[in-house]
């Protein structure tokens, strides 16, 4: 019997490439969820199924209004070599509803970046391969290299600028209040993707 010990990350990757969704039958299973009120993970609470209902409506408003520089197109058009984006999230995380639909919109500027998105509670060996300060924190973007199969880089679970924001305001509060977390919330709104789009090209080097 084959034991995770013996399963390569590459292997893992691989296989979870393969269970991988679109982001269109993604956003369809997250609209189906909320008709039902149920949501995506291992906890199906009220308290995570209104979130899911909430993340809903956030990510249609980003599928509609995010706005993505020419220069920035131009870049992304221009890249060069195959990619797979393989995106791990869930539908009730907050940061992952602002995260996800600009990633999204970035990958569809691209013939050669292919978006694969699958659920962090299936796929727990790959999400413990890229754990945040030892925590399965999401949304994650895996860049991988399609001539080499090689990870090149890694993106998430939130942009520069959020992640400075949650780290001060850990160091100096011990922990993150429902106040933080709504300005949080307010933070993404105002930024409307931009630092997410920013960071994406400093991986990508572009």
């Amino acid at each position: 019997m084959t034991t995770l010990e013996h399963i390569s990350v590459k292997d893992i990757i691989s296989e979870s490439i393969e269970k991988g969704i679109s982001y269109q039958d993604y956003r369809t299973l997250v609209r189906d969820l909320v008709g039902q009120g149920s949501t995506t993970g291992n906890e199906k609470t009220e308290a995570l199924a209104n979130y899911t209902m909430l993340n809903d409506r956030r990510m249609k408003r980003w599928d509609k209004t995010t706005k993505i520089s020419e220069e920035i197109k131009d870049k992304v058009s221009n890249l060069k070599g195959k990619m797979t984006w393989l995106l791990i999230t869930e539908s009730w995380c907050g940061d992952a509803a602002h995260v996800v639909p600009i990633l999204n919109k970035i990958a569809e500027l691209s013939e050669n970046i292919d978006l694969k998105i699958v659920l962090r509670d299936e796929n727990e060996a790959l999400m413990d391969q890229f754990l945040t300060n030892g925590g399965r924190a999401i949304a994650k973007l895996i860049m991988i290299d399609n001539s080499t199969n090689e990870v090149v880089n890694t993106f998430g679970p939130r942009p520069s600028e959020a992640t400075q924001m949650v780290n001060d305001y850990k160091t100096e509060h011990g922990g993150l209040t429902p106040e933080f977390k709504e300005d949080l919330q307010g933070w993404y709104n105002k930024n409307k993707g931009q630092n997410i789009m920013d960071d994406v090209m400093t991986l990508l080097s572009l």
